[in-house]
């Protein structure tokens, strides 16, 4: 696969674009700076593929169809397909842009275009003495190594425009935009407190005052989450997590002050399926703004069968109260790694949290103990909902990965429901006793949906294909210890098209190009269409896939991460 994307810049109402430094000016009107002869081209608006050169002139599309004219680069596509740019708009590189410019992996699987700044967690504004702060909430949040981040980020910024101003000046290699944090805004305005008490009205308007400053010199939106089990870096909850339902609505309705905004919000009962009051707060701060909120994701789970159909009917409540409410959904069958060295995941099971804050010595210690192991499971059956019900449901589904004792390699790649069987021991057991001998050093990697019975299978199918649904809500560049949301489209391109015929090519593409660009206002993004952006993307429909996950030492203080490459 190849991918070409231009250099990003920020713009009001859309992800803008440097143009390409090269050819003198007197050059420009009489030769191509690319030609992709003998392609098939899939346009990104869900019409079939048809054959055709697509020709490049500063940075824009000037032809779509036969072209002779001379080029100073040629690129014989013949027997492959020429697409636009996948479009991610659910990522987390506020920080990653410093160090990697690339916003390594996302262009290895075809992704030119992402947004960043969700979930309420951007880096700006940021008042002096709080640098330690947002990158403690940013590491322990979305999982990223904090000795990455303190080694990675400067702060060589105080305001939201700042943060744009240093971001633009980068070799950027995608094009990229942020969406703006609550989290930040009301640590900016209130202090310490953000994280203890409701605002007063003043601090609210100041907090709308800056929003309003953040997107006037870029920002795409207001950005927000309330999900208790949030925290900062010294176990608290976010700050948004003490916002009153006027604060964010009040927030909100600031997106309504600047044409082609957004509002992304994640509740805290999504994973319950939705309160009637957060449905109602997510109804009013859309109506407040007149412009869409976007949530992520739809949780497809047969322990609760009910539990995504309760999550999409948001979407048909809120209209009836004068919002649009858009689910995102992860499209992807991919592997999610977990462990019990850093432990997003398994540290926000309910009663879990005590093994976690054991430094990793002890924390092997009490993985031996019986009595602990009792009280691990113990609290996990406890549960009716949420994580833990997928949890203890799924041990035996989980693959040895990457163990780093040699003497454990043997179980590379294999399934703990058949080593279980083998020694006579319970799924849940099997998993603490491997990461007891590799001395936590040892991922367990799923595959959400593989193997998966008739019930899942099909309502994963009905989510995919809802109408109210958008695909792709990636995570890109966080939980870096544990999945590569990145490669959504390759994995999909391989799975959902190739191998199971769930979308033609033509209709995949178009979700994951132009849906997306038309959500977010990206303007001459999404579609191969003359004047637009030559954001493309050459495939092999027949190959095109993600490869295997894996770890790779390359962040900031030589901190890892997994990857996958297409």
């Amino acid at each position: 696969m190849h991918c070409w994307a231009l250099t990003a810049r920020r713009r009001n109402l859309t992800v803008g674009i440097r143009r390409c430094r090269g050819a003198p000016e007197k050059e420009r009107s009489t030769m191509l700076d690319l030609l992709i002869r003998n392609g098939s081209v899939v346009d990104g608006t869900g019409a079939p593929p048809r054959a055709a050169d697509v020709s490049v002139r500063d940075g824009r599309i000037v032809g779509i169809g036969e072209n002779d004219e001379p080029a100073r680069r040629t690129i014989d596509a013949d027997g492959l397909t020429v697409i636009p740019g996948f479009i991610d708009l659910h990522a987390h590189y506020d920080a990653q842009v410093f160090w990697d410019q690339a916003l390594s992996p996302s262009p290895l699987h075809g992704v030119t275009t992402v947004v960043a700044g969700n979930c309420g967690l951007t880096l700006a504004p940021v008042q002096p003495g709080d640098e330690d702060f947002l990158t403690r909430l940013l590491a322990r949040v979305e999982a990223i190594p904090v000795e990455a981040l303190t080694a990675g980020v400067t702060f060589a910024w105080r305001t939201f425009p700042e943060f744009l101003d240093i971001v633009e000046s980068l070799p950027l290699g995608l094009n990229i935009g942020f969406m703006v944090g609550h989290s930040a805004i009301r640590r900016a305005v209130m202090g310490a407190d953000a994280s203890a008490r409701e605002a007063t009205p003043e601090e609210l308007d100041a907090m709308r005052a800056l929003l309003s400053e953040a997107i006037a010199a870029g920002g795409l939106g207001f950005s927000t989450a309330n999900v208790v089990t949030q925290v900062d870096g010294d176990g608290r909850p976010t700050p948004p997590n003490f916002a009153t339902p006027e604060e964010f609505v009040k927030l909100s309705e600031v997106c309504g002050w600047h044409p082609g905004t957004s509002i992304e919000f994640i509740p805290g009962s999504f994973l319950r399926g939705f309160s009637d009051e957060e449905i109602e707060l997510m109804a009013d701060m859309s109506a407040a703004a007149n412009r869409h909120l976007n949530w992520n994701t739809p949780l497809v789970n047969k322990m609760a069968p009910d539990l995504y159909k309760r999550q999409l009917s948001a979407t048909d409540i809120a209209a009836q109260r004068g919002g649009r409410v858009v689910p995102m959904f992860m499209p992807q069958n991919g592997p999610t790694q977990q462990d019990f060295l850093r432990g997003y995941v398994f540290r926000a099971l309910p009663g879990w949290g005590w093994l976690f804050d054991l430094p990793p010595d002890e924390r092997i210690e009490a993985l031996k103990d019986r009595s602990a192991r009792d009280r691990l499971r113990a609290a996990l059956d406890a549960e009716t909902a949420g994580l833990a019900v997928t949890m203890r449901a799924s041990w035996g589904e989980y693959f040895v990965n990457e163990p780093a004792d040699p003497e454990l390699q043997h179980l590379e790649g294999r399934r703990i429901g058949d080593i279980a069987r083998e020694r006579g021991v319970s799924d849940f057991d099997a998993v603490l006793d491997i990461a007891v001998a590799a001395k936590l050093r040892v991922g367990f990697v799923r595959y959400g949906y593989t193997g998966a019975d008739e019930w899942t299978s099909a309502a994963r199918t009905e989510v995919l294909r809802d109408p109210r649904v958008v695909l792709g809500a990636s995570d890109a560049g966080a939980h870096m210890d544990m999945m590569v949301g990145a490669d959504f489209p390759t994995r999909c391109l391989g799975e959902l098209v190739r191998e199971k015929g769930l979308f033609s090519l033509e209709e995949l593409v178009h979700q994951f190009t132009e849906v997306p660009a038309r959500l977010y206002g990206l303007r001459d993004r999404g579609t191969l269409t003359e004047g637009a952006w030559a954001d493309l993307v050459v495939i092999d429909p027949d190959k095109v896939d993600a490869g295997k996950l894996h770890t790779i030492n390359d962040l900031p203080a030589g901190a890892p991460r997994l990857v996958t490459e297409s």
